[in-house]
């Protein structure tokens, strides 16, 4: 998949946000058995947790974080303040995700993938893990969508 990859229709806001979702607990699951793609799509589609999701999307984003792991890590992890084995479970799933969504999907606003995985991280992570994994996503926003930043920075002055 290439770094400029789009749909041709736009789904809706709360599909996407429903994947996301999902995908924050697939990884965490692939994170924790080595489930194959295979069995964590299956899994998924036998479940409740893609009715009414962009499946397509939710389908692309696994396969880019289960296939490229040690590619986004590799993105992410100078960024961090100490190893990636000291991570939460859900702070690394949500770091993998952010980073493949921020690396492959220039589509969605670079924004709108900080704002969706730190409200996540709220949802599923450690208390105030929210507060690293925004500072962690702000950083590797300005490397992987410099353009995209400056351009947003340059505007709001």
């Amino acid at each position: 998949m290439s770094n400029s990859e789009n749909t041709s229709a736009q789904p809706s806001g709360w599909k996407r946000r429903k994947s996301r979702r999902a995908l924050v607990q697939a990884i965490y699951q692939w994170q924790l058995s080595g489930h194959s793609l295979t069995t964590l799509l299956a899994d998924f589609h036998d479940g409740e947790s893609l009715k009414k999701a962009d499946v397509e999307f939710f389908e692309t984003q696994l396969q880019h974080v289960v296939q490229g792991t040690d590619e986004l890590d590799a993105l992410f992890e100078p960024l961090l303040d100490r190893p990636i084995n000291q991570l939460d479970q859900i702070e690394t799933a949500v770091l993998r995700l952010a980073t493949a969504e921020l690396h492959h999907r220039i589509d969605v606003p670079f924004k709108v993938v900080i704002d969706e995985y730190v409200e996540l991280t709220k949802t599923f992570g450690a208390q105030d893990a929210w507060k690293y994994i925004n500072g962690v996503l702000d950083k590797l926003a300005a490397t992987e969508r410099a353009i995209e930043v400056n351009h947003h920075n340059a505007t709001k002055t």
